[in-house]
């Protein structure tokens, strides 16, 4: 009997779940909203334009609807990237950060799905560029993990946390604990996304400065260490150096790959040979730029071309 009632229990919840994730028939909005949505779908701007004309219609442009997983209008215009209706349902008071049951905002998905005109169309909006505090991921993330250097540069730009890490439980293992931007674009091969992660001031130390993580991994991954296991190559750890990572903390594994002894040796001689004064003048000028886009900050002092450059890296050292 007892076993009875919690198989009932069970398909009561079950039942619940999927009434949460269905439209309810006496929502007023949603025949509206789905009309909006299948002008969407479509990429009818000028039947999208009239509907939204109508009061009733402009009253449900923030609602939900569909099967499975409701959405917002301006949700599907950015997962299906039709620009010209996201511009419409914007300028008819669309709200700009909604969100869809997974906690994924329009922006989250114009980045997953790289339309990189829809992700600078809703960040002009005033899109958070941080995503969903509740979702799991985040746009940043998401882009690294991609290789998308546009996107990413526009998210950057725009004020995205550089550093910004994914939402594991307290109780979370070491094997977690090295898994933000920096880290994803160089087990995913983006050298690109990995330097401009750099240029924007992320930490070349990541997590290995949180004291939170410190007092529950007392040695976490840092990313010189996690490049070098997964034989990343000598231009992520010169990257890693330059930027001013402890070349001290990671423990060593070496094993005989051509590129990890590359790397390994390169990383050895950093331990040896001190930075230049220019270079450690470099690192603490970049430090003090406290602004989202460096490069903006950078051009704004009162320097000779060539030393901005330096300060940008995309020159040699020099001296």
């Amino acid at each position: 009997m007892i076993l009875g009632q919690a198989a009932n229990m069970s398909l009561m919840d079950i039942s619940k779940i999927f009434s949460l994730l269905q439209p309810k028939e006496e929502d007023e909005h949603s025949e509206q909203c789905q009309a909006l949505n299948n002008a969407v779908s479509r990429d009818d701007v000028i039947l999208l334009s009239e509907l939204l004309s109508q009061g009733s219609y402009r009253k449900s442009i923030n609602a939900l609807s569909g099967w499975g997983v409701p959405v917002t209008p301006l949700r599907t215009a950015a997962a299906l990237g039709h620009l010209r209706c996201l511009e419409v349902l914007l300028d008819h008071g669309a709200e700009v950060d909604s969100l869809d049951v997974k906690a994924q905002t329009p922006l989250f998905t114009a980045v997953s799905g790289k339309h990189l005109d829809c992700v600078v169309a809703l960040l002009k909006a005033g899109a958070d560029p941080n995503g969903s505090q509740y979702n799991n991921c985040s746009p940043v993330l998401t882009a690294a993990r991609e290789g998308d250097i546009d996107v990413l540069r526009e998210l950057l730009r725009f004020g995205a946390e550089v550093d910004v890490k994914p939402k594991v439980p307290e109780w979370a293992t070491n094997a977690t604990a090295c898994r933000g931007p920096l880290y994803i674009s160089a087990v995913y091969g983006h050298l690109d996304c990995f330097k401009l992660l750099l240029l924007h001031g992320a930490n070349p130390n990541y997590n290995c400065t949180d004291e939170k993580m410190l007092a529950r991994i007392k040695q976490p991954k840092t990313v010189v260490e996690m490049c070098l296991r997964y034989g990343c190559g000598v231009e992520y750890i010169q990257l890693l150096i330059d930027f001013g990572a402890d070349v001290y903390l990671p423990t060593l594994i070496v094993d005989k790959s051509t590129k990890q002894n590359e790397a390994l040796a390169l990383l050895l001689k950093a331990r040896v040979c001190p930075k230049t004064l220019m270079a450690q003048t470099r690192l603490s000028i970049r430090r003090y730029l406290t602004l989202p886009d460096k490069e903006a900050g950078i051009d704004s002092l009162d320097l000779p071309p060539m030393l901005r450059k330096y300060l940008k890296h995309s020159t040699a050292e020099l001296l």
